[in-house]
């Protein structure tokens, strides 16, 4: 059973989370194009804009999964409490936070401005790339703790 839910943890995270952290990189310079030409924003832009967007908060939905199959997987191998997991636990939760209270809802905000014609500000897609930096960092932490595993008596 562990390495049935190890294996659905797994794949729940590359399904889920790497969309999620390509899709989020990808989207303030594709608002910057989106707004670069004089004549107001290219319509094909805000859709790729638009589509970026909806991926990640889909996505971020369906990364739910991973700390459920998670702490069921840590549960089956008895490793609930070890600091690696721990940490990665924490790293996860803040992951998650930096995503709902910064990322998806500046994305939404420059979402609106393209619909509704309005100049981005590079500012503001600096700021979006900054936390988005940070919350992929974090998912690339938790990535290594998993693989690793300090103490791990594996051998890797």
């Amino acid at each position: 059973m562990t390495k049935f839910l190890l294996t659905l943890h797994v794949l729940a995270a590359i399904v889920a989370v790497g969309p999620v952290t390509v899709a989020a990189s990808m989207f303030p310079p594709a608002a910057r194009r989106a707004h670069s030409g004089a004549e107001g924003p290219d319509t094909a832009g805000v859709g790729t804009v638009r589509l970026l967007h909806r991926i990640c908060r889909v996505y971020s939905g369906v990364g739910l999964a991973v700390p459920v199959l998670g702490f069921a997987t840590a549960g089956a191998m008895g490793v609930l409490g070890d600091g690696w997991l721990v940490t990665s636990i924490a790293l996860t939760a803040a992951a998650a936070g930096i995503l709902v209270a910064f990322v998806l809802p500046r994305q939404d905000e420059l979402l609106e401005q393209l619909s509704a014609q309005q100049p981005v500000e590079r500012r503001n897609t600096a700021q979006l790339a900054m936390f988005t930096g940070l919350f992929n960092l974090l998912w690339a932490t938790v990535t290594v703790l998993m693989i690793v595993r300090p103490g791990s008596t594996t051998g890797a």
